[in-house]
């Protein structure tokens, strides 16, 4: 009942710059030098902090001269700060003033199946990306938060199969259902079909065909359901997010399968990673 408290704390935390600050300071830094660096109340900040350190993104000692100091923990280090490799700082940015604000609106989202935009930002979403495009500073958000997330699991998901076949490979992106797309010999669609109808789908799964090269296939990266609806937790609640945000939804391996091959794609392979996204390899 009370996640939404731990995830606007952790929110909170990373938009005011605790982790970045106490990274960059070098040292442990006391609630007063925190307070001032962050431009924020002495009394928040304490609060704050001792929060992140129940939570286990904080470490708190007492110094030699008996003041309680703040640093990071090793988790914190490695996924919260902007510089590090592995930093998820752009997903939870986009979680926290995104996402969130969408979800206000999932009880109108379950009762009119649609995407809140238009609520939850007074944004027209009749166009799904003039929506999330809404503004420059939206579209490179947007483009931060899928990255971050491939900082996690993209190893997972790029060694499901061997690719070592395919010479010429096209990420897609960009207008996709508009734009000519290049003639490669492996497509890599990365949470892409999962902001789709099944209609929709099929249209863009049908034109990578015929600009597909033969012997050549698609990469597909989604989070897959189970086969009888029980789970993965993440991924429903992937798909509920997909029904607040998108025109589409997270799908079983069977589903993926059919619209590949209602495209034209034969020999679907499936690979389950054990982990947040699975990777589906469909051959021309």
């Amino acid at each position: 009942m009370e996640g939404f408290l731990v995830s606007k704390t952790l929110f909170c935390a990373c938009e005011l710059g605790v982790f970045e600050q106490l990274h960059e300071s070098q040292r442990p830094l006391s609630v007063s030098e925190l307070a001032v660096s962050l431009g924020c109340s002495e009394d928040g900040t304490e609060r704050l902090l001792n929060a992140c350190v129940s939570l286990e993104l904080l470490n708190a000692n007492t110094d030699p001269h008996g003041t309680v100091v703040y640093s990071n923990t090793e988790m914190s280090s490695v996924f919260l700060t902007k510089s590090s490799p592995t930093s998820l700082f752009h997903s939870i940015e986009y979680s926290s003033r995104t996402i969130y604000l969408c979800w206000h609106y999932l009880n109108d989202a379950v009762r009119e199946g649609k995407n809140q935009y238009e609520k939850a930002f007074g944004v027209n979403s009749k166009d799904l990306f003039e929506a999330l495009y809404r503004s420059d500073e939206e579209m490179v958000k947007f483009m931060h938060l899928m990255n971050s997330i491939w900082n996690i699991c993209g190893r997972d998901v790029v060694t499901a199969f061997d690719l070592s076949p395919f010479r010429c490979i096209c990420d897609l992106g960009g207008d996709f259902f508009k734009d000519e797309l290049p003639q490669a010999d492996l497509y890599i669609l990365a949470r892409i079909l999962h902001d789709w109808t099944d209609q929709r789908s099929v249209e863009l799964l049908a034109k990578i065909y015929h600009s597909c090269r033969p012997g050549g296939g698609v990469l597909l990266v989604e989070s897959l359901l189970y086969e009888d609806d029980s789970g993965p937790l993440t991924a429903q609640l992937y798909s509920l997010n997909m029904l607040v945000q998108t025109e589409g939804r997270e799908r079983k391996a069977s589903d993926y399968s059919r619209l590949l091959n209602a495209a034209g794609f034969t020999h679907v392979h499936i690979h389950h990673t054990g982990k947040i996204y699975d990777a589906i390899l469909a051959r021309k």
